[in-house]
């Protein structure tokens, strides 16, 4: 007789328990991985061959023993392939190039000075044709790019709108997977954001977080019972676009009074041109920064009023949400100093108080590229679930 297809899915699925074991708790030996899967020692002996010569995990020497033989362990072949993630800002691109446990094998960080999808398009794929040229030798190559891009990306991979690029219904995933011939994945930078966190960054080991990336815009990423929640189109976390003023300022999104217009870096910017700052042609955070260090109380004022105007919107996040942790992150973190003091008070001030007690606000470590790692993540899941369907 056979095998039945129920007894391959079986047997895949086993498959995919073993290896993600592996790959969280190596060095794990095949004892210890049979009683803790609940499956009988030839089931783990039978798929640990089939992972080795695919070549996805590899054996060291011997552990330690509770009697008896040594045990041989296994470990996860971090090294079996490689993937790009990238961080498809609207003034700038930061690529990484990761192996498959998503450590960083080199970085690349490049302004991004034209909204042009042509001469963006160009730029990214000078970068990522750089790190796939210093990718080392490996089984499976490179195996995925991952693009956190800013804006609505629907389920296909497409942008069907970033507002402040000014891009409409552009088929980033498709152009680039025919430029590469390299599996592509196209997610959301704020929901690629949350995720690295919560692989990478400061909000592992928690299943109910948000992450507010608060750059030229403002997105949000949203961790619910420790999975990524996108909403039925993947448009979910368009908080930047939240109302806060109904007769405010007009938005390129088509909406007034949205968020992002009163608590981004280009709000920040904007109302950085009000003041008297020398030639203000080419004024940047950077720029802002300095001079706040300086002692420039105008401009350190001015990180008050966004800091305020971000914890206005936090305020409707945590009632919304009540979640464990909401963590800042992107530019305008480095800024934090002078604004944070400001998110604190006002969320202090007008939140509900049983809504206080148990989240925490924190900022991101900038020292971590979570949405270049979040995506980068996302492509070595696709590798690995597509290697175990084979």
């Amino acid at each position: 007789m056979g095998v039945t297809w129920n007894q391959q899915l079986v047997k895949k699925e086993n498959k995919t328990l073993v290896l993600k074991l592996i790959k969280n708790h190596s060095p794990i030996s095949r004892a210890d991985t049979a009683q803790k899967l609940g499956l009988n020692k030839g089931t783990v002996s039978s798929l640990v061959a089939e992972l080795l010569d695919e070549q996805l995990i590899t054996e060291s020497g011997p552990g330690e023993s509770s009697g008896g033989r040594r045990p041989v362990m296994l470990l996860f072949n971090q090294n079996a392939g490689y993937t790009i993630g990238v961080d498809l800002g609207v003034n700038y691109i930061l690529a990484v190039l990761t192996d498959l446990q998503g450590n960083i094998i080199c970085q690349k960080n490049e302004k991004n000075e034209s909204h042009s999808f042509e001469d963006t398009f160009k730029l990214l794929k000078t970068i990522i044709s750089s790190l796939i040229k210093k990718a080392p030798t490996s089984p499976y190559g490179v195996v995925g790019i991952g693009i956190g891009a800013p804006g609505i990306i629907n389920m296909n991979g497409d942008v069907v709108l970033a507002p402040n690029l000014q891009w409409r219904n552009l088929s980033l995933k498709q152009k680039l997977e025919d430029c590469f011939n390299i599996p592509v994945i196209v997610e959301n930078e704020a929901n690629a954001g949350a995720y690295g966190e919560n692989k990478f960054g400061i909000g592992q080991n928690l299943v109910n977080l948000i992450y507010v990336s608060s750059g030229i815009g403002i997105g949000a990423g949203i961790i619910l019972n420790g999975d990524l929640y996108k909403g039925i189109n993947g448009y979910s976390g368009e908080f930047g676009h939240m109302t806060i003023d109904f007769n405010g300022i007009e938005c390129s999104c088509g909406n007034k009074g949205c968020w992002e217009l009163y608590a981004s870096e280009q709000s920040l910017l904007n109302l950085a041109q009000k003041l008297d700052l020398g030639d203000k042609g080419n004024l940047t955070l950077d720029d802002l920064i300095t001079l706040a260090e300086e002692g420039n109380t105008s401009v350190i004022e001015l990180f008050n009023i966004i800091g305020h105007n971000l914890g206005v919107g936090i305020i409707n996040i945590i009632h919304a949400f009540n979640p464990q942790k909401i963590i800042v992150g992107n530019r305008l973190v480095h800024a934090r100093q002078w604004m944070e003091d400001s998110i604190l008070k006002v969320i202090k001030q007008h939140t509900l108080t049983f809504h206080q007690s148990d989240v925490e606000i924190s900022f991101s470590d900038l020292s971590i590229p979570v949405t270049a790692l979040g995506v980068a993540a996302f492509s070595i899941e696709n590798f690995i679930d597509a290697k175990l369907q084979e």
